[in-house]
């Protein structure tokens, strides 16, 4: 980024470099991105829940679903079945060993945030988070 950005186009470019370099590292120390991790912590609140329900809860299009699904039941986390009532709609629950690695994948993450977040005070945290909600409203209005 030269100095003629405006530091508000600084700001975006470095928001945008940021979630790329968290994206890739979270997955590196937790063997799993987040959108995954999201999927079977939504699926550990359920005994079981339609794969279109699902990707609403983690608000995700149709194709990253079907690609996320396809890895955690090929790693064994996951499985998928018709509903013997539709069979145009799919079902998908935790295994046992999906519910198994949930902690391990939860213990994971927080020593990531914490990690994230060294040397940032309580009050950093709050001021950061307010800002970056603000800039998501701003967003949304766009």
């Amino acid at each position: 980024m030269t100095s003629s950005c405006s530091k508000e186009a600084i700001i975006l470019y470095k928001l945008h470099f940021l979630n790329k370099e968290v994206s890739s590292k979270f997955e590196g120390c937790t063997g799993m991105s987040q959108s995954r991790l999201e999927l079977i912590l939504q699926l550990y609140e359920v005994d079981e829940i339609s794969q279109k329900a699902l990707q609403q809860e983690v608000n995700i299009d149709n194709a990253a679903i079907t690609r996320h699904l396809k890895q955690l039941e090929a790693n064994g986390m996951i499985v998928r079945r018709k509903n013997p009532d539709d069979n145009r709609i799919t079902l998908v629950s935790l295994t046992e060993e999906g519910r198994n690695k949930i902690q391990v994948f939860q213990e994971e993450k927080e020593r990531f945030s914490a990690s994230a977040f060294k040397g940032l005070s309580e009050e950093e945290r709050d001021n950061l988070l307010n800002m970056l909600n603000h800039i998501q409203e701003n967003i949304k209005e766009l």
